[in-house]
């Protein structure tokens, strides 16, 4: 299989225009995901056809990759790197887990505390207290925004004052 060439392994011809070999790329892609592809072979197989993406998957490496072929090279060995098994976390039970139920375990804010969103991005905090992914942070975020009306509320006041 390391004799093969990139676009074998795409199963395209060597003239094909670059949104034919994205198409063919996502299409086996798809089919030989190992999610989707069982066989014991799959993980390699997509490694192969990622590697023989990575070579011509723009114009600029393409042109690179064919000149390679024609200086003597009959075919460029695309040669998929190891294939390791995906990472997979240690189950954890409830009991074991630390009490953080101020930190945020996801998205762009992942392992912010609730309070140094709340100054950075309160809007974020708003859109959370609707959404499903906050549901466990509702309670800490109704009291975080309601604590941030109640300061702005005193400065607008403070504010009036001084007039």
């Amino acid at each position: 299989m390391a004799d093969r060439n990139a676009y074998e392994i795409l199963q395209v011809h060597p003239k094909a225009d670059m949104l034919i070999i994205q198409a063919a790329y996502r299409i086996l892609a798809a089919k030989y995901h190992p999610d989707r592809d069982p066989s014991p072979g799959a993980d390699r197989r997509m490694a192969e056809i990622n590697a023989a993406f990575e070579a011509i998957r723009t114009e600029d490496r393409r042109i690179l990759y064919d000149k390679q072929r024609a200086l003597g090279q009959a075919s460029v060995s695309v040669v998929a790197p190891p294939v390791t098994p995906p990472y997979s976390p240690q189950p954890r039970s409830r009991a074991s887990e630390p009490a953080a139920p101020d930190v945020i375990d996801f998205g762009r804010y992942a392992g912010w505390k609730l309070d140094q969103v709340a100054k950075q991005d309160p809007e974020y905090l708003q859109w959370l207290s609707r959404h499903t992914s906050g549901i466990r942070f509702r309670r800490r975020i109704q009291e975080l925004l309601e604590k941030q009306r109640a300061a702005s509320a005193a400065a607008a006041a403070d504010r009036r004052k001084e007039r």
